[in-house]
């Protein structure tokens, strides 16, 4: 009876609850925060797969995304309850997710008419250089001047355009008015809030900045971007702020977490912005650092967008409601951060789970001269460089898969190096220190490795779930939810852990240079069109070296048997 009495008086204690969901390139999440002391309670996390279909393809089911999802909501509604919290406390649920991947579903079946294509993903490389080939001047920022992006194969436009060359069942849903496009966060929230029965289609402002259809400044889509890319407007979702109530949880009552139907979604972040809020760096200047797949660096600008001119992307950074400004941030995207784990691991065997890593690369403690650029998807910021491929340069006999894990590690502080010098040009005004979070944060020699090779402080919150903080966080302080005060003065204090610079500045310096180097023997590797003959057919004479080596090698053979004949 007493312990009974206990637990209710526990539950009361409590206060208000909110749920994010955070549904990442590699897994997905379901946490429930404390609204007034930011406390994580509980949370369950499911792994999702990713197929290859081709070389530098990359796709995710999106009926796979959506059941881990359940699964997620299910399993964290279960420990709740052996928790003795009460499911009902929970007043909000937001959404944050992976940005720019690609999906196109039947408004009239609720069924994908393809899976979704990942933001890795380089199927639209050739798209992208016969863009960049018709611009003036073949010039990739044509466009930069409205969606503060360069052209990529990184964003939604061009994997949407793909969609539709070549999916039928795309194209024929176009035609019968039955398709909708959608990054993640528009695929859940239509799913959660009914479906094909009255669910709510819309994106928020973060997740359609990122699409290279929607305009920075007006902050709506664009009619001639679309007309550029031939998307038909119809199909887009509505473009909502980052807090307000889009629609309510209709969830079957046979799942566990059918208890959540009633709920509001009031909160949509991309995973970068919602990082951002959730390290709390609300003023101009303030930059985190998020390291999952890729790695992100943005950086507040405040309520006007700061065009860059060192390679880094303008994008929006949240709209904390309806009436309420837009602010914007700079960023710097690294396609490949935590991906050259999973690669290690499933790829190459070298490692067997991802906590290996550390201790194969402490056991060495050095590179020994190996460099490693994970271009598996091109370069990103600062270069934009879609044809570089990944390499490792600096092997000797004396190499082993040691150094190649503390390489692995180092190329993540390396570009995390170059972006930050982009931001440091860019704004004028040199960060003194650097905010961090994501997966990738619980490896500590990865966090010293980056403060030595940056020069400058690394600072990991104690609580490394920023990403979906952001979320539940911005669910709560919408209006008709308001469970969540984001005043200055109300903002929770964040314990964190702080990495010093071990090296000196001299040995940092060279190792940089050295990596700089490595980076420019990655690029112009890969170039999807070929010169061809009249045929169609690709000649070997296209390539003038090799044609030079043929006809000179044909030239010494007819001389050699000329010679030898004459004997």
């Amino acid at each position: 009876m007493n312990s009974r009495m206990a637990a209710s008086s526990n539950r009361v204690m409590l206060g208000p609850l909110v749920a994010a969901i955070d549904q990442g390139t590699s897994s997905t999440r379901f946490l429930v925060f404390n609204a007034k002391t930011a406390e994580l309670l509980s949370h369950h996390q499911v792994e999702i797969k990713q197929s290859f279909p081709k070389e530098g393809w990359v796709e995710e089911d999106p009926k796979e995304i959506l059941q881990s999802v359940y699964e997620c909501m299910d399993r964290t509604c279960e420990k709740l309850t052996q928790l003795n919290i009460d499911i009902s406390n929970i007043k909000a649920i937001g959404v944050t997710n992976q940005r720019e991947t690609t999906l196109v579903w039947d408004k009239e079946t609720g069924e994908p008419l393809y899976n979704a294509i990942v933001w890795l993903d380089l199927r639209t490389q050739s798209t992208v250089e016969r863009l960049i080939s018709k611009t003036p001047g073949r010039n990739k920022n044509h466009l930069k001047h409205k969606t503060g992006l360069p052209i990529s194969t990184y964003f939604s436009a061009v994997k949407l355009r793909w969609l539709l060359d070549n999916v039928e069942e795309v194209a024929e849903a176009i035609v019968t008015h039955r398709a909708m496009f959608g990054t993640i966060d528009s695929w859940l929230i239509w799913c959660l809030t009914g479906g094909k029965s009255g669910g709510v289609h819309c994106t928020d402002v973060t997740n359609a900045s990122r699409t290279m259809l929607f305009n920075i400044h007006t902050l709506d889509w664009d009619p001639e971007l679309c007309k550029y890319f031939g998307i038909p407007m119809e199909i887009l979702p509505k473009v909502r702020s980052s807090s307000e109530i889009y629609g309510l949880m209709k969830i079957h009552s046979s799942l566990t977490s059918g208890s959540l139907t009633g709920i509001p979604i009031s909160g949509c972040l991309g995973d970068q912005s919602a990082a951002l809020v959730g390290q709390m760096c609300f003023e101009d200047g303030q930059a985190k650092n998020t390291y999952g797949t890729g790695c992100f660096l943005l950086r507040n600008t405040g309520a006007k967008p700061v065009m860059s001119d060192h390679g880094l992307l303008t994008t929006v950074a949240y709209k904390l409601g309806r009436d309420k400004p837009a602010c914007y941030a700079l960023e710097g995207s690294v396609a490949i951060a935590g991906a050259v784990v999973r690669w290690l691991k499933d790829n190459l065997g070298i490692i067997q789970t991802s906590t290996e890593l550390e201790k194969l690369a402490a056991s060495v403690g050095t590179s020994y001269g190996c460099y490693f650029v994970p271009a598996f998807s091109g370069l990103y910021a600062p270069y934009w460089e879609p044809s570089a491929r990944g390499i490792i340069c600096g092997l000797t006999q004396f190499t082993n898969k040691s150094h190649l894990a503390f390489a692995a590690l180092e190329a993540v502080c390396f570009q995390t190096r170059e972006i930050l010098d982009a931001m440091n040009q860019d704004s004028g005004i040199p960060l003194t220190q650097l905010q961090v979070d994501g997966g990738m944060t619980s490896n500590r020699l990865l966090m010293q490795l980056q403060a030595d090779i940056l020069c400058i402080p690394v600072v990991k919150p104690s609580m490394p779930e920023t990403t979906a903080l952001g979320a539940a966080m911005a669910a709560g302080a919408a209006e008709g939810v308001s469970v969540w005060s984001l005043r200055p003065e109300d903002l929770s204090a964040v314990t964190s852990e702080k990495f010093e610079p071990q090296i000196n500045p001299e040995e940092s310096e060279f190792r940089y240079a050295r990596w700089k180097k490595a980076v420019q023997r990655s690029m112009n590797w890969e170039n999807t069109q070929p010169v061809s003959i009249e045929n169609g057919e690709t000649s070997i004479f296209s390539s003038l070296p090799l044609g030079f080596y043929i006809l000179g090698s044909m030239c010494l053979l007819i001389g050699a048997k000329y010679i030898s004949g004459h004997k």
